[in-house]
Parts: structure tokens; sequence; C-alpha cells
């Protein structure tokens, strides 16, 4: 699971966007690869979901730019 995308070639000045990040009065809950433009295009996007009172929405498309993934890393319960 995605946690945390930063967008740009150079961290300490590029946009990042996630979850639980509020926006515009919506907050975004979902950050995934876009599996399907992947394999028709050969190429990575990434698809940043947002969620307001209207429901969950898709909000950024990001593509063709370098991009930094920070994965949820949850260990509870491992030993």
């Amino acid at each position: 699971m995605i946690r945390k995308i930063i967008i740009g070639t150079n961290p300490k000045d590029a946009m990042s966007y996630y979850i639980g990040m509020t926006v515009n009065g919506s907050t975004i809950v979902q950050i995934e690869l876009d599996e399907r433009h992947l394999a028709l295009r050969n190429a990575t996007a990434y698809m940043v979901y947002i969620k307001n009172d209207e429901g969950v929405m898709p909000w950024k498309r990001i593509e063709g730019m370098p991009v930094l993934i920070e994965y949820d890393c949850d260990f509870k319960g491992r030993n």
C-alpha cells in the first residue's frame, strides 16, 4: 500500500501527497499504481483518490514524472 508519493527530481523541492492529507476540504484516502496504464502503455502512472461529502473520487493522475514512493509498513502483530 502506498502511503506517500513525492513528485519531482529533487525530493527537497518536490510536491508530495500522503494518505490523510487534507486538500480543499477533502482528504486523500488512496494512492495507487494504475496497473491498466502500465499494461497498455508500459509506463507508470499513479492515481490519487480523495474523499469528501460526495464520496470517494479520483483527484489527480501522475504520469511521465519522476516519483519517489513511500509504502505503508505496518509491522503490528509480526514477530
